[in-house]
């Protein structure tokens, strides 16, 4: 179900087209996802929640931008495909395509797979990700306000005694 857009009265410029409801869902998924590893006291879960969640961002950018097409030859990464959609975040998809291995590792339960700092550091790359993405598809779709959650702080509890009391409060090494 697409968004209600008003219709421009005589003599007034048309609005931008609305954001594809998939693409709106996949950006309210990526932000869920993001607020999810924030709060992940593994760093290896921390990390392959914050990177499934830079993938949701891309998969957004990819269903306002491109029409699904029959299948030819064998499938094709999304960072590959968002860098030839999106050239303008190239860089991003190539410095997420270079952590696909990471997460796989994470995810697979290797003991030494990420640091914690690798893990704080991607909570906030991908939060930063998530906000180009979302002033690329402002740009192209006009505000995307009425589909997007209010941003949280995406800060790790701090575990004491055991238990997580708030926003992590440790220096950066």
């Amino acid at each position: 179900m697409g968004a209600v857009r008003a219709v421009p009265a005589a003599g007034q410029l048309p609005l931008p087209p609305a954001l594809p409801a998939a693409a709106a869902q996949l950006l309210d998924q990526a932000h869920r996802g993001l607020t999810e590893a924030a709060g992940c006291l593994d760093p290896r879960q921390r990390y392959a929640t914050a990177h499934l969640g830079a993938l949701r961002a891309a998969a957004a950018v990819l269903a306002a931008r491109t029409r699904p097409e029959p299948a030819r030859g064998r499938p094709r990464s999304a960072w590959v495909l968002l860098g030839q959609v999106a050239p303008e975040l190239g860089e991003w998809a190539t410095f997420f395509a270079a952590g696909a291995a990471k997460r796989a590792a994470a995810e697979a339960g290797l003991s030494h797979a990420v640091t914690e700092r690798e893990a704080d550091d991607l909570v906030r790359d991908v939060g930063a990700f998530l906000a180009v993405v979302e002033n690329c598809l402002a740009t192209s779709y006009g505000s995307t306000s009425a589909v997007e959650p209010p941003r949280p702080t995406y800060a790790r509890p701090r575990v004491v005694g055991g238990t997580a009391t708030g926003p992590a409060s440790r220096p950066r090494r």
